[in-house]
């Protein structure tokens, strides 16, 4: 006799109760749904094929730079410091006479991993504590809402200028670290809020009454069905953090020399705003198309997976 056969004459068995399998299938079949329908909606999107396309460069550039130029970016003479740009530099030459052009385009990689590196530490803090208060409750999410108030109370650019400017190294290591440090409450709100959202949701539900314990609840129901708007929002904290990381290295507190980062070309150029306009200009370009590319992008995915929280 089948196992199937065997199942249904079983009498302990509550005939209105889903099974596991059955559980899981319609669970699979929704999940698999959600994100078929997001990306026929992606697709469609023109907005998202230009910030893709964008970033695909810009990634490209940062990971491999030698495509896009065969110069040196420590090749530098003073003698040609300043110079505007011309057939020869296209995007003239820095105040040490290094070709601009190519110091802007070695500048990706730090800006762009310090995006990466931050994103990443951000988004397992805020996934693991926003799961663990939006599924437990009571204690657990009174104690972690309120360690998320106390950090988000301080604002993470002013946090991050105390604690940088008492570091004397700081690489990409500590300049993520310390955003990291600052900039997870946000995120952790978004994800204790979505947990919320499917923590009472037929499939979970469903799952308890067949006996299933926390971990797997939250492994195989909550966190498959809760991440999407953590996703979308992730993809536009990259954007973020490139941003604050040219600031930051802006106001003297980020990366230093010798590294190259849009950020220290910022720096450097500043008592050259008025003389020699185009060594703030490119780099400046280039720190608003890497923003824009990843808000977009993240507007994009937040919108085609969650389509009722679009305005």
């Amino acid at each position: 006799m089948s196992d199937t056969a065997l199942h249904t004459q079983d009498p302990s068995r509550d005939p209105h109760q889903p099974s596991q399998a059955e559980v899981q299938d319609a669970k699979h079949t929704e999940e698999a749904s959600l994100w078929a329908d997001a990306w026929r909606t992606l697709r469609k999107n023109p907005w998202f094929i230009v910030a893709a396309a964008l970033l695909v460069v810009l990634l490209t550039m940062a990971i491999f730079p030698q495509l896009f130029t065969n110069t040196d970016p420590r090749e530098c003479l003073l003698s040609r410091s300043r110079q505007s740009p011309s057939a020869a530099h296209w995007f003239g030459t820095d105040v040490q006479g290094c070709d601009y052009y190519t110091r802007v385009v070695y500048g990706a990689r730090n800006s762009i991993a310090i995006g990466f590196i931050t994103t990443i530490g951000v988004f397992v803090v805020a996934v693991v504590m926003g799961l663990l208060a939006g599924y437990f409750g009571r204690m657990v999410d009174t104690v972690l809402a309120r360690t998320a108030d106390m950090v988000f109370a301080v604002p993470y650019i002013l946090g991050a200028l105390v604690f940088l400017n008492s570091i004397e190294d700081r690489g990409v290591t500590e300049v993520a670290g310390i955003l990291i440090f600052f900039t997870w409450p946000t995120m952790m709100r978004l994800m204790r809020g979505s947990v919320l959202s499917v923590v009472n949701s037929e499939y979970v539900v469903a799952a308890r009454a067949l006996g299933a314990g926390h971990l797997t609840i939250m492994r195989r129901h909550i966190l498959p069905n809760s991440l999407g708007p953590v996703i979308g929002y992730a993809t536009v904290f990259v954007g973020i953090i490139v941003g604050a990381e040219a600031t930051l290295t802006y106001l003297g507190v980020g990366l230093q020399l010798p590294s190259i980062s849009w950020g220290l070309q910022l720096q450097n150029a500043q008592p050259y705003l008025q003389s020699h306009p185009h060594l703030i200009l490119f780099p400046l370009i280039f720190v608003g198309l890497t923003v824009f590319g990843f808000m977009t992008l993240g507007d994009a995915v937040r919108d085609a997976i969650d389509p009722k929280g679009k305005k």
